[in-house]
């Protein structure tokens, strides 16, 4: 399993990068959130076809009313999630808003775990490790004023919960295309969804943050792939790979003294330990 290691590396790096421009956009520049949402899965759109001549697969299983009825569902959390991060992370505090978006690890371990029969029958090896650096995450950001939570907190745990769940039903129709097709698919019929919901027009993004979601944009496509190439492989599954790719809150502690110049807190540092030490120990294991 030592191939593992640059596949997790990657993922985790992807996130952290992704997670902290989208940040940068968000609260340096003045973009609504709304525009955000909308151009974001425009820009996702025309980077992904450029390769999609080469790599479309989609199975004629796909069309039928069970799986199209998935796929809505798939759409409907998307922009449920996007509408309910996006609003919070505009008008909130990262630093209120971190312990509640990292819930999503959780939801995604503790749903895959319910709803896949496979993912059951994961060794302990790799159950219990994954929900130690989960809820180590979660712990190394609780304070006591986050007990009273607010609309945009609420609405930051509603995203985590919503993006979990896209991710968990995603992999019953990802076997009936491959990663590129279906990452395109469900990022074209989100962005009609909210072009429709929020009527944005183009010119609401300047030139230089068109830059940026292009950046943002690339950089989620590959994340995404390598997320739905190890939801299908075999031997990692949901569970793994939301383990292998919790390290990227580690690359977020590490840009955050880098580019941003924050102090770390005793709890961060601990934390972030504690989390590669149970990557390590699963794929040890494995």
């Amino acid at each position: 399993m030592v191939g593992i290691i640059p596949f997790a590396g990657a993922g985790a790096l992807l996130e952290a990068s992704g997670t902290t421009l989208e940040k940068k956009v968000l609260k340096k520049r003045k973009i609504h959130y709304k525009d955000f949402i909308v151009w974001h899965f425009f820009a996702i759109i025309l980077i992904m076809l450029i390769f999609i001549y080469f790599f479309w697969h989609m199975d004629s299983a796909a069309l039928s009313p069970f799986n199209l009825f998935i796929l809505a569902l798939v759409v409907f959390s998307s922009i449920a999630a996007n509408i309910f991060i996006f609003y919070a992370v505009k008008w909130e505090k990262i630093t209120n808003l971190e312990p509640l978006r990292l819930f999503q690890p959780l939801f995604v371990i503790l749903l895959a775990f319910i709803l896949y029969s496979s993912e059951r029958t994961k060794p302990l090896s790799i159950i219990i490790p994954a929900l130690i650096a989960a809820l180590a995450l979660i712990i190394s950001h609780v304070k006591k004023h986050h007990l009273s939570l607010n609309k945009f907190m609420l609405s930051a745990l509603a995203g985590s919960f919503f993006f979990a769940l896209e991710l968990v039903i995603s992999r019953k129709i990802l076997p009936f295309y491959n990663p590129i097709s279906f990452y395109l698919v469900r990022s074209a019929l989100v962005f009609l969804a909210v072009l429709f919901i929020f009527r944005s027009k183009p010119t609401s993004i300047d030139k230089k943050s068109w830059i940026y979601l292009f950046m943002i944009g690339a950089i989620w496509v590959v994340y995404r792939i390598l997320v739905y190439y190890g939801y299908m492989a075999e031997g990692i599954g949901i569970i793994f790979t939301t383990l292998l790719f919790i390290l990227a809150h580690v690359f977020i502690y590490i840009f955050a003294v880098i580019f941003l110049k924050e102090k770390l807190k005793w709890k961060n540092i601990i934390s972030a330990i504690v989390i590669a030490l149970c990557v390590a120990y699963a794929i040890i294991q494995t």
